[in-house]
């Protein structure tokens, strides 16, 4: 999320890095902030499995005199749905809770209801008695993420911010597992699967780039949220018919390997798993791109995973998805061989 790796993104990678004691047989870290767990790290097929653990937030850049905080965004975010938000402030000291403030509409010249809102019409509120107080617990500098929460919606769907990507690394998380199960008494497995959790792919997919130049996979499994339009506010015709709880996405154009596209179907097919096709007519922001490019070339693929309200405080998604993505994902993993050449014809 920030040019180094931010409180957040470490809390984010010790949970992964939990979740992996155990059942990987390596885990590292690299000078950039990237986790990557390794099962079978001598097979012959090198593997990489992708999930960003940063989300968007702001930076603070300025405080003035009477201890209000103001901020850019890091990553992509829309200014009409900040007001009113709960975040925290990641300082040195620690989490420090923190609202972001507006004029009330009440205050608001009625020439002006309606008008584009920027980042810059908005600041952050800490508490804070003065500018002195506020610089003693704020630097420029600390970055600001949305408060966590998670709300279950109905009987599958969950609901909160930074769904984009921790859903993406549950779901690497969770097929490493299903591989390590599915390999335990083999005496010969061709893949080394590499599991990364990466960083920075919202300002510029930095962490892919570093991580697949160290891991050198000869296949490259991006896993990230895609636009869900089974709802009032998206447009089927623009980006596709996606539905939450219809099973993940399988991309297909210029990011993706047919070859890998073809394992990834047959395997859906043959475990029954529900997928939906994406088109993806150009290069993706995902860390699909990075890994594809890397090196002399990585076959990849891309699995997204239906999301409502991206880049929101209340993302959704359905969790009935994430487990047909994980075990999508390990079939797959499954089916390559050491004969299997990844060449387009």
């Amino acid at each position: 999320m920030t040019p180094s790796p931010s409180g957040f993104e470490q809390d984010i990678q010790r949970v992964y890095r939990k979740k992996m004691k155990g059942l990987a047989d390596e885990i590292s870290s690299d000078v950039h902030g990237n986790t990557v767990a390794v099962l079978n790290p001598k097979g012959s097929i090198r593997v990489m499995l992708a999930g960003h653990c940063d989300q968007i937030g702001f930076m603070v850049t300025h405080i003035d005199e009477r201890g209000y905080i103001y901020f850019k965004a890091i990553g992509g975010i829309d200014p009409t749905v900040v007001p009113g938000t709960h975040l925290k402030i990641l300082t040195e000291k620690g989490e420090l809770p923190a609202i972001i403030g507006y004029k009330p509409i009440h205050l608001v010249d009625r020439s002006d209801r309606g008008k584009k809102l920027d980042l810059d019409d908005l600041w952050v509120d800490i508490g804070a008695e003065n500018g002195k107080e506020a610089k003693k617990l704020v630097s420029v500098g600390d970055p600001i993420v949305y408060q966590p929460q998670l709300t279950k919606l109905g009987k599958h769907q969950i609901s909160g911010p930074g769904l984009d990507d921790r859903v993406g690394l549950y779901v690497v998380s969770e097929a490493m597992r299903l591989v390590a199960k599915e390999i335990k008494g083999k005496k010969s497995f061709p893949v080394a699967l590499f599991g990364v959790s990466t960083v920075q792919e919202e300002i510029g997919l930095r962490g892919a780039r570093t991580s697949c130049y160290g891991v050198d996979p000869d296949v490259g499994i991006a896993v990230d949220v895609t636009h869900a339009t089974d709802n009032p506010g998206a447009n089927p015709k623009k980006v596709g018919d996606v539905r939450l709880g219809a099973g993940p996405t399988i991309a297909r154009g210029a990011n993706v390997n047919p070859v890998l596209e073809g394992i990834l179907k047959s395997a859906a097919r043959k475990k029954k798993i529900p997928y939906q096709t994406l088109s993806a007519p150009r290069a993706t922001g995902t860390d699909a791109n990075a890994m594809q490019i890397s090196r002399d070339g990585v076959a990849t693929a891309l699995i997204g995973l239906p999301n409502r309200y991206m880049h929101t405080q209340v993302e959704v998604c359905d969790t009935r998805d994430l487990d047909a993505a994980a075990e999508l994902i390990a079939a797959t993993v499954m089916e390559i061989k050491t004969k299997t050449s990844f060449i387009p014809s």
